[in-house]
């Protein structure tokens, strides 16, 4: 049967999830993109039949040539191509601001024009995460409103979250068990009548604060557990040890599992989704309820950028040299290993406390285009130049294969800083640097 789709929003979430749609016989699926400055290029690029990440994607830039071609892929910035939609996702940014309060800025306008245009037995999933409650207390009334049709009886409405992350995009969706929470169970038949479309694994059917609750706790729950390895990691800087020894000895157990440590937490969701399950918490749940240990957790991966600055000062001092008129080469500017996901990076915090206490940064990325604010160069050997010390806070693979030796003759100071365990301390030493690792004592 021949179903029109619109998907709202074309990121890492939005573009994979409406081609792997747009390859299902009779599914013909629309995009819509906001036009702007720094990504309304993306819609001339995705009909063009490319792919518009930079890193790694297995799969993903065929599959969009291939239903680009096939004419079941298209994209725009026309909000009403709503209006003839049977399903229509959205997959929108909902970021937090300083006071670790949900912006819904986006989420509301999106729902708001498409009330204006969605057609009667239409299906509206939200995979934007948000804080529990927001489907039924914020999306629910706007369409309601903005349709002037009724949720549950003239159109239905379900909360399905995406488990992504970059470089595995279409593996994730595709192989990941699936949870889908409508507000009715019709609502919740429909979706899962969809993803079954291209979902190989278990699809678990549930009500919408469920599904919400689940996809907050489920990044709470990895949050908590990488704090307590960074904190860790602390704890064996300060005893001499190596975490990453102490790590591998815990791990032994089948039943033990201790998270990496490192320069930092970042991504589109964990840096937030301890904020938003706190504020669903607050806002339609208990008001008083103990939430001290997600927070607390929230706080040590925050605290990261800041412990590698200091952990840069120490390299410098043992080469005589303060850290205010350094040059700081940072490697890696992403997130994520071998991708141009910059959202919420630890590489920011980390190069405005360097600026703000006198150095010069430069920063190499592979795979970053550009980031505002930030000296950027995918050349490794011009960021090198004349820096007195190198830090690595992405675990690009073009890093394991850096030129010690090559680094210390393109350095002024040949110290480094491994934020994620790139390098052993003995074999950067032995070539001549001053070496410090994240959880290295």
């Amino acid at each position: 049967m021949e179903k029109k789709i619109v998907v709202i929003g074309m990121g890492y979430v939005g573009i994979p999830c409406a081609v792997l749609l747009a390859d299902v016989d009779g599914f013909y699926v629309t995009g819509v993109q906001r036009r702007s400055r720094r990504s309304g290029w993306k819609i001339e690029c995705l009909n063009s039949g490319k792919n518009p990440f930079e890193g790694d994607e297995p799969g993903l830039s065929e599959l969009i040539a291939k239903v680009v071609k096939k004419g079941t892929f298209r994209v725009t910035d026309d909000i009403s191509a709503c209006k003839d939609a049977d399903i229509i996702l959205i997959d929108v940014q909902t970021p937090t601001d300083e006071n670790r309060v949900p912006q819904y800025l986006s989420l509301r306008e999106v729902s708001r024009n498409t009330g204006q245009y969605m057609k009667k037995g239409v299906l509206v999933v939200i995979e934007s995460t948000v804080a529990p409650g927001t489907t039924q207390n914020i999306v629910q009334p706007i369409l309601e409103e903005a349709s002037g049709m009724k949720a549950g009886r003239d159109f239905y409405l379900a909360f399905s979250y995406e488990r992504v992350m970059p470089g595995k995009l279409l593996e994730y969706i595709v192989n990941m068990p699936r949870v889908v929470g409508g507000i009715d169970p019709r609502s919740t038949e429909m979706a899962v009548d969809m993803y079954k479309k291209i979902v190989k694994r278990e699809i678990t059917a549930t009500d919408c604060i469920t599904a919400e609750l689940a996809k907050t706790v489920e990044n709470a729950y990895r949050d908590v557990n990488i704090a307590f390895a960074n904190e860790i990691a602390l704890v064996c800087e300060s005893m001499g040890a190596d975490v990453w020894e102490i790590r591998k000895l815990i791990n032994a157990r089948h039943d033990r599992h201790m998270h990496y440590p490192g320069a930092g937490v970042g991504g589109h969701c964990l840096p937030k989704d301890t904020w938003l399950l706190r504020y669903g918490l607050t806002e339609y749940g208990l008001k008083d309820a103990n939430t001290d240990v997600i927070a607390l957790a929230r706080r040590v991966n925050d605290f990261m950028p800041h412990h590698t600055s200091e952990l840069v000062k120490e390299a410098l001092l043992e080469k005589v040299r303060p850290l205010r008129g350094s040059q700081i080469a940072l490697l890696g500017l992403a997130y994520l290993e071998d991708s141009d996901d910059t959202r919420n990076t630890p590489a920011w915090p980390l190069i405005q406390e360097l600026e703000r206490e006198g150095a010069s940064v430069i920063v190499h990325d592979p795979f970053v285009r550009e980031y505002e604010g930030v000296t950027l160069t995918r050349n490794l050997d011009e960021a090198l130049k004349g820096a007195d010390c190198a830090v690595i806070v992405t675990k690009h693979k073009c890093y394991f294969d850096l030129d010690l030796k090559q680094a210390k003759k393109l350095m002024r100071t040949p110290t480094l800083v491994d934020g994620r365990n790139v390098f052993r301390g003995p074999e950067v030493r032995e070539v001549g640097f001053v070496y410090k690792g994240i959880g290295k004592g």
